[in-house]
């Protein structure tokens, strides 16, 4: 099934069960391995390698940012041109974006490797605890112009109609990594380097098996010979900073949670706030997946004017987004001593009943943020980047820091109260933001496939 088939004339609920699954299974994949890796640093290399690397974690998603900006903000002007017919455009823009990505892989991560050892002494981390972080950031900092384009080329699949293509690449790299990394800290014993040595490697390798059917010029996006112009890099940007703001304003959250964390509680607290992200990272993956799956048909049909479709398709995408989040919600509250002891195996009974106390209450924080994230992605799709960034850059940076001097007087209980506060202060702006969408959208035309939007 070629994409204009599949975008246009798929009905929206069959449309959503052929892209969204396969690319919440993808995610999936993706989650299970960052699930994997903490434990294997947890419960190989100890505490302090598993505080080191969420310490870390921040700065080398940061790396990888700039790269999911380019990726995605192609992505939204391909997928319309494409829709529009102007295939010549939506070439141009798809290899101005791949030189884009590899060039800024190599700026960015010599920069981080030069300064890994002033940001994590800035954290407050000193010896071994400093070393292992430091370690961690320059794996990835030497890997970043081979593996950062790994996160553009899933969306440059999809467009193409490979979304199964897409969900085996991802299940691939995750096993090629996890498999790796049992050999790296297990039989040959190496350290927190080799953790994330195993992860570039799987990455490596999977962007080249997923570019070389584009290289062979088998796939609909094919490369020419780039024209750079200021108006695309600008449209690139804006159609990306959603999300890169929201890479971003999260990350630079996560590192005044540590540093908070170090000076409140030290090593156990960071500890405790990595268990939560690993949680958090396999759910909001799955989340991800499925908003980000339907992105290419909602912008397609956005731009062949079919609004009626955008509509049904993103209903679609709102209600599998709440089951699954109150599903989340559900599992991390029932069993949080469980999913702590993952991490730490019979670890300290009370470093156990502490992390499960802040886990019941970041639980609750999916009882809401299905909302925002919906809605984010939503106005991702439609090229309304200043809507989703004021959802996106609200909730990871500007509620969190709110709600942290609020709540700073409750000490750890503050910080994990933080989560479902944001939550639900992102849902009342994305209701506004969706209502003030819908005053200004075009009206519907031709034939409804629903009676109302999302």
């Amino acid at each position: 099934m070629n994409s204009h088939t599949l975008f246009t004339k798929t009905p929206p609920l069959r449309l959503f069960f052929t892209a969204a699954l396969p690319g919440s299974v993808s995610m999936l994949a993706s989650a299970l391995y960052q699930l994997i890796d903490g434990m294997f640093v947890g419960r190989f290399l100890g505490e302090t390698a598993f505080a080191a690397l969420n310490l870390a974690m921040p700065f080398v998603i940061i790396n990888f940012s700039l790269a999911d900006l380019i990726g995605v903000g192609s992505s939204v002007p391909i997928s319309i041109n494409l829709g529009r017919g102007n295939k010549e455009k939506a070439n141009n823009i798809f290899t101005c974006a791949c030189l884009m990505i590899v060039g800024a892989g190599v700026l960015i991560g010599a920069g981080l490797f030069l300064a890994a050892p002033a940001l994590i002494s800035f954290m407050g981390a000193q010896g071994e605890f400093a070393v292992f972080a430091v370690q961690y950031m320059r794996v990835y900092a030497l890997c970043s112009p081979v593996t950062t384009i790994i996160f553009a080329v899933d969306n440059y699949l999809r467009i193409c109609g490979k979304i199964r293509g897409s969900m085996f690449l991802n299940i691939l790299m995750s096993v090629l990594s996890a498999g790796l990394e049992f050999l790296f800290l297990y039989v040959f014993r190496f350290g927190i380097w080799g953790a994330a040595l195993a992860t570039c490697t799987g990455m490596a390798i999977c962007a080249c098996i997923a570019f070389f059917p584009f290289f062979r010029g088998k796939m609909l996006l094919r490369f020419c010979r780039p024209r750079f112009s200021l108006r695309m890099v600008r449209q690139i940007v804006a159609c990306g900073s959603p999300n890169f703001l929201n890479n971003i304003a999260g990350r630079l959250t996560s590192i005044v949670m540590n540093l908070l964390l170090v000076r409140l509680g030290g090593e156990s607290a960071v500890s405790i706030y990595g268990i939560l992200m690993y949680a958090d990272g396999f759910i909001q993956p799955l989340l991800y997946g499925m908003c980000d799956s339907l992105q290419p048909a909602v912008g397609y049909n956005w731009g062949a004017g079919r609004f009626d479709r955008v509509k049904a398709i993103e209903r679609c995408c709102f209600t599998a987004s709440a089951i699954l989040a109150c599903a989340a919600c559900a599992v991390l509250f029932s069993f949080p001593g469980a999913i702590a002891r993952l991490f730490m195996g019979q670890g300290d009974p009370a470093f156990l009943e502490a992390a499960a106390g802040a886990m019941r209450i970041f639980s609750l924080a999916y009882l809401t943020r299905w909302f925002s994230f919906a809605t984010q992605s939503y106005m991702l799709a439609v090229e309304k980047p200043v809507f989703a960034s004021s959802i996106s850059v609200s909730t990871a940076l500007v509620f969190p820091m709110v709600l942290v001097a609020a709540l700073y007087p409750m000490g750890l209980t503050g910080i994990w109260m933080n989560f479902p506060g944001t939550a639900l202060l992102a849902a009342v702006l994305a209701f506004f933001v969706l209502r003030r969408f819908r005053k200004t959208a075009p009206a519907t035309g031709g034939q409804s496939d629903s009676t109302s939007g999302p």
